[in-house]
């Protein structure tokens, strides 16, 4: 039986297992769950990282952490997901460019093909209290799912940065207390704006996806200076570990150093909701829910 062959037989497994307060065996004791990564495979290397864009490195990096569940961001709309994924689970997100289609959303909504919301500020030239956003927060609203937002830095030269600030979402938490949102990479490098946001809008949650890309070997002094010290001063100034997710933004980052370097951000009394928890809670995983971290009574 070749490797791939028994990754995906051990995920069947586990996803189809009656609910169990334990992981399965050879899953590590903490339940994971990425809330940002892209499951579309190119088959090639990704350029800074070197992670090979395939199916079967995903599912590999994922039970290296203990991942039980992922979130996946495409680029528009949302795809036919592979069985493995589908069975995963790994929720989409349906992803809204320059032409927003409310009726498109509600659709994907209502079919539960998407089970969130993602608006690529600076990506696309509109602030986040745009009018044309506003029917997309009442769908969220309606459907009880999140709306992700592209924070910060743009991974392109066309985005402009004054619409992809953090501190804009801040608008749309107070106009619409009833939808959740998330604020994706943290808002780096508006580390302190983001916080802010979230710590002020009971409905406004973050991840700390990206905030260094790459392979990390050889490279500790960058990963604590632009990943474990932004991201553990942003989690003392909100001071609530409710509001906290672990998001890699694979494959641009390896799963396993991305999580290696939240642990040490994270007091590890906190891991089981930073890791799992929050992100079941916020993105309404209910078949996830059966896990349990150690030391947890059912």
């Amino acid at each position: 039986m070749s490797f791939f062959t028994a990754l995906i037989l051990s995920l069947s497994a586990f996803a189809a297992d009656a609910p169990s307060p334990t992981l399965p065996e050879g899953w590590p004791n903490l339940p994971v769950i990425d809330a940002h990564t892209h499951a579309y495979f190119s088959g090639q290397p990704e350029t800074n990282s070197g992670i090979p864009e395939t199916l079967p490195q995903y599912l590999k990096e994922l039970k290296e952490i203990g991942g039980v569940g992922a979130v996946g961001h495409g680029g528009k709309g949302v795809r036919e997901l592979e069985p493995e994924l589908a069975s995963l689970p790994l929720y989409q997100c349906f992803g809204v460019r320059d032409k927003v289609s409310a009726a498109d959303v509600e659709k994907a909504l209502k079919a539960k093909k998407a089970r969130c919301v993602k608006i690529y500020l600076g990506y696309v030239h509109r602030f986040a209290a745009d009018k044309a956003y506003r029917p997309l927060y009442k769908l969220a609203e309606k459907y009880d799912v999140p709306v992700v937002f592209h924070t910060g830095d743009t991974y392109s030269t066309k985005g402009k940065l004054k619409y992809s600030d953090p501190l804009t979402i801040d608008e749309v938490a107070v106009d619409f207390p009833k939808t959740t949102f998330v604020i994706a990479h943290l808002g780096n490098p508006w580390v302190e704006s983001a916080a802010e946001v979230a710590y002020k809008n009971p409905n406004v949650y973050v991840e700390a996806s990206a905030l260094l890309i790459g392979d990390f070997k050889g490279r500790q002094e960058e990963v604590e200076a632009y990943l474990i010290k932004p991201l553990k001063w942003a989690y003392g100034y909100v001071a609530d570990s409710s509001k906290f997710m672990y998001g890699t933004d694979w494959p641009l980052v390896g799963m396993k150093d991305y999580f290696e370097a939240y642990k040490k951000a994270i007091p590890e009394k906190d891991w089981c909701k930073v890791f799992f928890q929050n992100a079941v809670k916020v993105f309404r995983m209910r078949e996830l829910e059966k896990y349990r971290c150690p030391k947890e009574t059912p």
